[in-house]
């Protein structure tokens, strides 16, 4: 059980502009309290594979630096590193980055130091691949496909043996084997601490292991980790038992989940608010909403703010903070979602690919004050509104 100081009381709809020293601050750039951490603003980066550790060790390189702290720079609130893998069979391609030893931990203190330098606070994802592990990458190959063990493949894991489309079929893990990736997720947690990392969040969204494990249809399981939901969510709350129970008191706990698989008899929204009330019971802070990913070739309604009425009835059912993301691409359209109260806070993802500096423009077009723009100091004199 959690330990420490909790979330705070969940704010409702508001159309009052707040106001810092006479100037106006959007919805979008108020601070946010998670626990002990004071966030800057609700504009975060979310989680991006980018399946660049090259040598396939799981290091972080010096792209990850540049891709990671220039959206610092840019004033996100808050950056979540990419899937980083518990152990090695929990990697989604050969090229993802991890942290289960310490040398890979060692590396990620650079990047997590210099994101903090730079105004915002470096989240991690920790991830188990499951059943879609063992997947291709651009340097590698085999996209969409299983990478032989000949070509740096592993055999996969997974809840039960059902493959994921024409991938290959994963072997069913024994609970013995379950204990132990429980045991491989704690201490990838104490390496984040001892990293630097200011958040963690737990990846239990898009069909990756713990997804696998809550989804009745990739989940066929017997035992205790299978059947009825509260079986389905065992292995998802030993892991958030395990992860709390190491980290700081004051340290936000997060977890990713999709809010349903878009598919008939599969995973929906009323088993996620009911794994959601659980999950807050378990000392999370804070439910990151995403849908999909969980069984292939099923049709998502996806536009803009598709994703957000899933954000805001967990939020308002289950009155934890909650994050909306997919396809929230303007600043007035983002600022909404926050003003109205349909999430916390909202993760901009393939626009910031576009764009690193998104929060600084996005300030500026929601008619924010340049001195409470947060800009890196030698870049102020080249704010957006600046004539020469």
């Amino acid at each position: 059980m959690s330990q420490g100081k909790a979330h705070g009381d969940i704010p409702a709809e508001h159309d009052r502009d707040e106001t810092e020293g006479g100037r106006r601050i959007p919805d979008l750039f108020e601070p946010m309290q998670l626990r002990d951490l004071k966030i800057r603003n609700r504009v975060w980066m979310p989680p991006m594979d980018t399946y660049s550790s090259v040598r396939q060790d799981g290091i972080p390189t010096n792209f990850h630096y540049q891709h990671y702290v220039s959206r610092a720079l840019g004033g996100f609130g808050v950056v979540i590193s990419e899937a980083t893998a518990v152990n090695p069979e929990g990697r989604i391609s050969p090229c993802d980055l991890g942290i289960w030893n310490d040398e890979q931990a060692r590396a990620w203190q650079g990047i997590v130091t210099d994101i903090k330098s730079a105004g915002a606070q470096p989240f991690i994802q920790l991830n188990h691949s499951g059943r879609k592990g063992s997947s291709g990458c651009a340097s590698v190959g085999y996209l969409n496909a299983t990478v032989p063990t000949s070509e740096g493949g592993w055999q996969t894991l997974a809840p039960s043996p059902v493959a994921f489309g024409d991938m290959e079929t994963p072997a069913e893990l024994s609970k013995t084997e379950i204990a132990t990736i429980v045991a491989d997720f704690r201490s990838a947690a104490m390496r984040a601490v001892k990293a630097g990392f200011e958040g963690i969040e737990i990846h239990a969204a898009h069909g990756y292991l713990l997804s696998e494990f809550l989804d009745p249809l990739t989940n066929q399981r017997l035992d205790e980790y299978g059947g009825g939901l509260i079986g389905r969510m065992r292995a998802l709350i030993q892991v958030t038992d395990a992860i709390r129970d190491v980290i700081p008191a004051g340290m936000p706990l997060l977890v990713r989940i999709s809010a349903t698989d878009w598919a008939t008899g599969g995973w929906g929204l009323e088993e996620t608010i009911k794994t959601a009330k659980v999950l807050k019971l378990h000392g999370v802070d804070l439910i990151d909403v995403s849908t999909g990913g969980i069984v292939p070739g099923v049709t998502i309604p996806a536009k803009p703010d598709y994703q957000v009425p899933f954000s805001y009835q967990i939020r308002s059912q289950v009155l934890i903070p909650t994050t909306a993301v997919g396809l929230i691409t303007k600043a007035k359209q983002a600022n909404r979602i926050v003003r109205k109260g349909r999430a916390d806070a909202v993760e901009i993802g393939r626009a910031s690919l576009r764009d690193p500096y998104w929060p600084l423009r996005a300030a500026y077009k929601l008619g924010m004050d340049k001195a409470d723009i947060p800009y890196p100091e030698p870049y102020r004199r080249g704010a957006y509104g600046t004539k020469r």
